[in-house]
């Protein structure tokens, strides 16, 4: 596509502003917004913005290091559940001194077990204050920090990890290791086992199916340490493996429905293992693992691997799949070798990680994660300290460059406009990160939306206005997206506001939802553009109706004016003037309206030329209808359409407002 030039450039706002749409006046706490079709969207992305006469280009500083603390984004702190201060530790920074892993975290991942949670029937550990978790939990809250869960019901290579009150009321299972009998694990198919592992999720689902609560649930658990792999039906010993294919089908998809009606709110992953819910643990991928991956997307659920940096596990399959999935779900990575653990990561087939080295390893992961654009990457428990000591510059790296960053980086909108007209704002947004924000995800369900508001002196809004047509799932590294935005009518009453803007959470009361990767002034989470003056509608022709539902009329000023007129014709209509000093004068048929001083004989409208008793205060109510304050300091009425008009009354009621038509 050729590079348009600014003719070209005209021409298309110039078309985008005659096909605007408005809204008829009206008053309301929360509008939606009409805008202009996006066919033009991206053909303006690269090129700076025209703006109308009185319109300000406004072009907000990218903040491209601070770590942004937004939801599915950024670093995942693994915690202990029984160490409630593991996010608290300090971990020391070459050069920078005692740092918090907190401070770069935006989740908390607890990786445990049903026993844990659930140790008896109708017992929940986390609705204990004084249990490790329920101290875990209470101190995440308080930090700010979102919970994680990983729920394990495998006991082999660990302990009872399912609670044996399931296993008293007839859970059939399986012990690998005679010498471990407490060493269970559950048949996943078995009836009783589901039965009460629906009713613990329920239970759950009860407390954190709450995105101010929970990060995202890792919604599968089955397997060897709950990674997906080597999940057991039957006996190996006496197996024939026939019925694996169709157990693995049957498992998943009922845990699977589980988890997505219980939890509606809250982001749900799966490991994306090519031997999902198989009885091996590694191999070539099997044939179904595909169709039973996406039967789980299809139903709501986001994606996650736990091998990253481990080269011979994740391999061709995992990448092709990741690659698959980008910028439609947002994946998750956890690290796969631990190098202050057993592992022997030196070994890892790539021969890029030298022992002693565990920066090696840091930089395999970081590298597929930018490779697979994930979201969230891991601080996982026996690593932080390589991930500060070693490798601090990768995570100064992944905040400037991974998950999102979302920001505007120009908005064209008005500095003055009449009260109740609209304001057409032009606005362009840009991702610099490699992965999207998953508003597209069914938990989400398109929550997070672009909108501006009008803030008053002490920064409450006063008008919101959501641009509907905004999604940032849409955005993309280097795809701007540019946006044209009608509001609607802006009844505010005369004064000065500050526009600002956000990226809302409509299903939190249209608070903020989303930090902008920014420099500049906020105020609640709303980022401060520039002023607006809203001033009295001069130069326009206006027609007032009153509460009675009738026009006012200027009787051509040869007698006092009158409520009355059921339709409105030349001697209804008044042409709003500027009289200085902030009022205005109201001109029918050549003369102007007089407050005659507040006379009870009724005002006229048959003045020739402006003087005090013509001048008005137009004041807009909170209702968005207007009323006229004469230099008597008293107000016009109606006078229900009864009598002649007067300027007399001390304050507003009914009879003293009128609307706009």
């Amino acid at each position: 596509m050729r590079k348009l030039n600014c003719m070209k450039v005209g021409k298309i706002i110039l078309m985008a502003l005659i096909c605007l749409h408005f809204f008829s006046c009206s008053k309301v706490e929360e509008e939606q917004i009409l805008l202009t079709n996006e066919a033009n969207v991206n053909a303006l992305a690269n090129v700076s913005m025209a703006a109308a006469a009185n319109d300000v280009v406004i072009r907000p500083t990218y903040d491209g290091n601070t770590f942004l603390r937004n939801p599915l984004n950024g670093w995942v702190l693994y915690a202990g559940a029984d160490d409630p201060a593991w996010w608290d530790k300090l971990y020391n920074v070459p050069g920078l001194g005692q740092v918090k892993a907190l401070d770069y975290a935006s989740a908390c991942y607890v990786r445990t077990s049903w026993n844990k949670l659930n140790p008896a029937d109708g017992v929940y550990a986390w609705r204990d204050p004084n249990s490790a978790l329920g101290k875990l939990i209470r101190g995440a809250a308080e930090r700010g920090l979102p919970i994680a869960f990983r729920i394990v019901v495998d006991g082999r290579d660990q302990r009872l990890n399912t609670p044996q009150f399931v296993f008293d009321a007839g859970a059939t299972y399986y012990i690998e290791n005679a010498s471990f009998p407490d060493r269970k694990t559950p048949y996943p198919q078995d009836p009783v086992f589901k039965q009460y592992y629906a009713k613990f999720i329920t239970e759950l689902a009860a407390d954190f199916n709450d995105p101010k609560k929970t990060s995202f649930i890792d919604a599968y658990g089955l397997g060897k340490w709950g990674e997906a792999h080597n999940t057991i039906y039957e006996n190996p010993s006496t197996s024939t493996g026939a019925n694996t294919e169709t157990l693995k089908a049957q498992v998943l998809n009922w845990i699977t429905d589980l988890y997505t009606q219980k939890f509606t709110k809250v982001p749900l992953v799966i490991n994306y293992h090519r031997l999902i819910g198989h009885p091996a643990s590694w191999g070539a991928a099997n044939p179904n693992s595909i169709t039973l991956l996406e039967s789980a997307i299809n139903k709501g659920y986001s994606l996650r691997h736990d091998a990253f940096g481990m080269t011979g596990y994740y391999q061709s399959w995992e990448k092709n799949f990741a690659a698959a999935w980008k910028h439609k779900r947002p994946i998750l990575m956890e690290g796969g070798w631990i190098t202050t653990g057993t592992h022997r990561y030196w070994i890892d087939p790539s021969n890029a990680y030298r022992e002693g080295h565990p920066e090696d390893v840091r930089l395999g992961e970081f590298n597929a994660s930018e490779q697979a654009a994930v979201n969230m990457m891991d601080f996982r428990v026996g690593d932080v300290v390589s991930w500060f000591g070693n490798s601090f510059n990768l995570v100064q790296r992944f905040n400037a460059e991974g998950g999102y960053r979302l920001y505007p980086d120009e908005v064209a909108l008005p500095s003055t406009i009449a009260t109740g007209a609209t304001a057409t704002i032009s606005h362009r947004w840009k991702n610099m990160g490699w992965g999207y924000c998953p508003n597209n995800i069914p938990q989400w369900n398109y929550k997070y939306r672009v909108a501006f508001a009008l803030l008053d002196a002490a920064g409450a809004v006063k008008k919101l206005f959501i641009d509907n047509n905004t999604d940032p799932a849409k955005w993309i590294k280097n795809a701007p997206t540019t946006y044209t935005t009608a509001t609607t009518a802006i009844d505010l009453p005369l004064g000065t506001y500050t526009w600002a803007v956000a990226i809302i959470d409509k299903t939190d009361a249209n608070k903020p939802g989303i930090q902008l990767a920014v420099t500049g002034n906020f105020t609640n989470g709303w980022l401060k553009l520039g002023n607006l003056q809203v001033q009295a509608p001069v130069g326009q022709s206006v027609k007032l109706k009153g509460s009675n539902n009738q026009f006012v009329s200027g009787e051509n000023g040869q007698s006092p004016m009158m409520c009355n007129r059921a339709t409105a014709s030349t001697w209804e209509t008044f042409l709003i003037e500027d009289a200085g000093g902030g009022k205005v004068a109201l001109k029918s048929m050549n003369k102007y309206v007089s407050s005659e001083n507040g006379a009870t004989s009724g005002i006229t409208c048959s003045k020739t030329s402006i003087s005090d008793w013509e001048k008005f205060d137009w004041i807009v109510n909170a209702n968005g209808t207007i009323s006229l304050r004469g230099n008597n300091g008293r107000y016009i009425s109606s006078e229900n359409g009864q009598a002649v008009m007067t300027c007399n009354r001390t304050s507003i009621a009914g009879w003293e407002t009128f609307t706009l038509n």
